[in-house]
């Protein structure tokens, strides 16, 4: 496995900066300030967490809180692993949780390798920023579970109406889960919890689904799949032909021409 790395920094609420690696580095002990959230996609990697040894492994999520110490190591001498790493703000979990979580870094259930695989996925497209903020507050509430602190979501409420309208009006603007809390006075994973129990659909697919609805009119009304992009909040035209693909199992030139 040859040496490589790949950092960046997405405009995506509390996420600090995703962090791809293959290589064979051992990392002596060390501290940071943001919580560590990890998928091992080959090999597997030795480490102490709190003077702990612990595996992270492909079958498993592992969790490395702000300001415990902490190394790394191949589990096999001379072999390398790859890594898919997501850094998040120190104030992502409060202390109490995080003093749980070095006690028990290791999430083997597959919701919450999922949800962090889906962070990921999104990020890889441009346009999805809102999808890898749900899908980041979904992995927030595996580990409060994990850890013993989750919170349970009501049916219908005024705060779900009051999102859906908001949703409804600005389908055609660029603004975060967290930015949509704020205006509504809300924490962003209780929106969300709430929105999905009341609708059965989570926001940013209802977002998403609001523009392929809007742009399915335009095509249809000849125009070009480009403008349509523009017009209907899409990054950009190959952001319109992946969701409309996925939706309507066709894509945008279809309609149009149709």
């Amino acid at each position: 496995m040859g040496d490589r790395v790949r950092a960046w920094h997405p405009d995506v609420p509390m996420l600090r900066e995703v962090y791809h690696a293959s290589f064979a580095h051992s990392y002596p002990p060390h501290t940071h300030d943001d919580w560590a959230v990890m998928l091992v996609d080959r090999g597997a990697v030795t480490y102490s967490l709190d003077r702990a040894e612990h595996h992270a492994t492909p079958t498993a999520l592992t969790l490395l809180p702000p300001g415990i110490a902490h190394d790394g190591r191949p589990s096999v001498d001379g072999s390398g692993y790859r890594k898919q790493v997501l850094y998040l703000r120190g104030d992502w979990l409060d202390a109490g949780v995080a003093a749980r979580i070095a006690d028990r870094p290791t999430l083997t259930n597959a919701p919450a390798q999922t949800a962090a695989r889906r962070v990921h996925a999104a990020l890889a497209h441009p346009g999805d920023e809102m999808a890898a903020e749900h899908w980041l507050l979904a992995v927030r509430d595996t580990v409060l579970a994990h850890a013993g602190s989750s919170a349970s979501a009501r049916r219908d409420t005024p705060l779900a109406r009051r999102l859906r309208a908001m949703l409804d009006d600005r389908y055609t603007e660029s603004f975060t889960i967290a930015e949509a809390a704020a205006e509504l006075g809300a924490h962003p994973s209780h929106l969300v919890r709430v929105f999905s129990a009341t609708y059965g659909i989570a926001p940013h697919r209802y977002l998403v689904g609001r523009r392929v609805d809007a742009a399915r009119r335009l095509l249809g009304e000849g125009c070009r799949p480009a403008d349509v992009a523009a017009r209907t909040g899409f990054h950009d035209q190959a952001h319109l032909a992946r969701h409309f693909r996925r939706v309507w199992g066709v894509t945008p030139g279809t309609i149009r021409a149709a």
